[in-house]
């Protein structure tokens, strides 16, 4: 069964702005699932797309796609998004494998790990996110008679209002090692929303705790307005991703969590398409070229602590 479900809401949800983003991933997730040679299986995600009035008629599988991989939407950002889901996978299997039983998935959307990956015993999966979003991903899973492989609280709050509380209301422990996950989040906050963010969470982990993020540290967004991958969003389903993005300079939040003693490291998209031999590679005029995956681990408490 999946888990105890959010109220029911016609606003804020999948069907538009920051939400409609989600559908994206999961579209691109099911045309992933798909490949010969896919990098990351997500079997729930193409019931997502089908779901949405606000999806009819996207791709789930690559045959569909006129151009193929040549499509810069569904071919190369596509895959950009079946390579980050195989990274992020693996970060949170390495982390819960060490030691962290619980997961918190900042802005989850319509993340479906909490069923597809294989979490050791005692596992707790939270999924904070809009109220909307979670009932629509708790209506199509519950179709589906989907069965998480760990206990997931759904926690329908607003990153914007005091989901401190509500998560620790859900049973959260701070004294415990934690796993954090902000995955395609923090684009859309503003740079004060951000830091206060990453603060949140060093404040809440014990040591032994992870955290991944991704960021964008382009200095101007707006120089890769005419990308391939931009337009090619915004021309096929009407997704202006510059328009959502927040686009004043990011802090630096990486040397953030570096100054508050964790241990950090940075990457491009394109080390793991070298590690892994399938994703995107740099290109000119190229929209991901500021996109950062950063990995941070909290150490953990020394004896007589």
């Amino acid at each position: 069964m999946v888990g105890t479900a959010p109220r029911n809401t016609d606003v804020e949800d999948v069907h538009g702005g920051v939400g409609l983003t989600a559908l994206l991933v999961a579209a691109a997730r099911a045309i992933e699932t798909h490949r010969h040679d896919s990098l990351a299986r997500d079997v729930y995600a193409e019931h997502f797309v089908l779901a949405a009035p606000a999806s009819a008629g996207w791709p789930v599988r690559m045959p569909q796609v006129p151009d193929g991989d040549a499509n810069p939407l569904w071919g190369r950002f596509a895959r950009y998004f079946g390579l980050r889901t195989r990274v992020l996978d693996d970060f949170l299997l390495r982390s819960v494998h060490t030691g962290a039983r619980q997961v918190v998935l900042l802005g989850a959307g319509l993340d479906a790990r909490a069923f597809r990956l294989d979490w050791p015993p005692g596992c707790v999966i939270f999924e904070i996110d809009r109220e909307g979003v979670l009932a629509f991903k708790h209506k199509v899973l519950g179709g589906l008679s989907a069965t998480p492989k760990a206990a997931r609280v759904p926690i329908p709050v607003d990153l914007r209002a005091d989901w401190v509380g509500a998560l620790t209301d859900a049973g959260f422990d701070t004294a415990a090692p934690s796993v954090w996950l902000a995955e395609g989040l923090l684009f859309y906050l503003p740079n004060a929303a951000e830091t206060y963010l990453i603060d949140t969470v060093d404040r809440l982990s014990a040591g032994g705790s992870a955290l991944a993020f991704e960021v964008k540290l382009d200095k101007d967004l707006l120089e890769y307005r005419d990308s391939p991958l931009y337009t090619s969003t915004t021309q096929q389903i009407g997704i202006d991703l510059l328009n959502l993005f927040d686009t004043e300079p990011r802090p630096d939040s990486a040397g953030q969590l570096a100054g508050k003693g964790w241990s950090t490291s940075v990457h491009t998209p394109f080390d793991f398409t070298r590690r892994h031999g399938r994703g995107p590679l740099p290109e000119p005029n190229d929209a991901l070229a500021g996109n950062r995956w950063v990995f941070a681990s909290k150490p953990g408490r020394t004896e007589g602590d």
